[in-house]
């Protein structure tokens, strides 16, 4: 892999069958070692970059494959509905999931901010995911030129407010960074709490905001797994289908996995808010690398999994 934004050069079979590496994995703490290394310079949207040196190849599918990708792709369609009962109960399970005991005031309530929302309503953050798919998928090579925006964000751990750097072409998410978030809260609620409660190592006075980070995990995976295609068009998109049809979770396990990779990536690089896009990087690339791993036949598989607790 090139240091500077290059793609991770690697030959991997592609085998339907069940044979399994012997070769060991790497620990948690080497997982996240010498990551540094990895980081691109600047602060460009990871999630919005084309590289040069993506192959866009054409894999074939098999039936029970197509039907895993368009299930997912269509989870992927679905945009954020305020009005939709089934939207707001999951809406109201994410905040008593992650705050047990806690009573929601309202669906648009100042309460949302302790999360790590923009502002009182979540849902300002959710709808416009399906928006910029749409403008990825329909101008693939062009970039919007306003990369990055500045939000507010209240810091429920300091009693302070600050600015914290986004890039706008991730801004929101649809329902499928809702249920990313739910099934995180849900599936691995110890490493959840922990992430958003910040409680591991030393924290940087200005934190990354939980929630908008978590919705822009979700666009970096759609994108980096180049998921609107009709099919895989890269071999980490064909791998990663391939793990999908073993386990249909296999897209929201992968989310677990990137979040917390990202939160230890931003520890070990002593991270502040206006490092946020450059750990996102080094997420990414962190990620590239363990998929395309010989052994890696199930996500479980992936080195990054064993950060996570339930």
């Amino acid at each position: 892999m090139e240091e500077n934004g290059g793609s991770f050069v690697a030959v991997r079979r592609l085998s339907h069958g069940s044979e399994r590496s012997t070769s060991c994995h790497s620990s948690p703490a080497e997982v996240v070692t010498g990551s540094t290394a990895w980081i691109g310079r600047g602060l460009s949207c990871v999630c919005a970059q084309r590289r040069e040196s993506d192959a866009r190849l054409s894999f074939d599918m098999t039936p029970s494959q197509e039907e895993c990708l368009q299930r997912l792709q269509n989870r992927i369609d679905v945009s954020y509905d305020c009005t939709n009962k089934d939207h707001q109960d999951a809406l109201k399970s994410l905040w008593y999931a992650s705050f047990p005991g806690t009573e929601l005031l309202g669906l648009i309530s100042e309460q949302w901010k302790e999360m790590g929302w923009q502002g009182k309503d979540p849902s300002t953050d959710f709808r416009s995911l399906s928006l910029s798919l749409s403008h990825t998928h329909t101008h693939t090579h062009t970039h919007t030129h306003n990369t990055h925006a500045l939000y507010c964000y209240f810091n429920p751990y300091k009693t302070l407010k600050f600015a914290f750097l986004l890039c706008w072409h991730c801004r929101g998410g649809g329902f499928i960074s809702l249920e990313n978030l739910l099934f995180f809260a849900k599936n691995f609620p110890r490493s959840f709490q922990e992430l958003l409660k910040k409680q591991n190592g030393n924290r940087a006075l200005w934190e990354y905001p939980f929630a908008v980070a978590g919705v822009n995990i979700t666009f970096m995976l759609i994108q980096m797994l180049d998921l609107q295609a009709a099919k895989p068009r890269t071999l980490l998109g064909a791998i990663f289908l391939k793990l999908l049809s073993e386990n249909e979770r296999a897209f929201d396990i992968l989310y677990c996995i990137a979040f917390k990779l990202m939160d230890q990536q931003w520890l070990s690089m002593h991270a502040s808010y206006m490092d946020f896009n450059t750990v996102m990087k080094a997420t990414r690339r962190q990620l590239e690398q363990e998929l395309l791993m010989e052994d890696v036949q199930r996500i479980e598989d992936m080195p990054s999994y064993r950060l996570l607790s339930r």
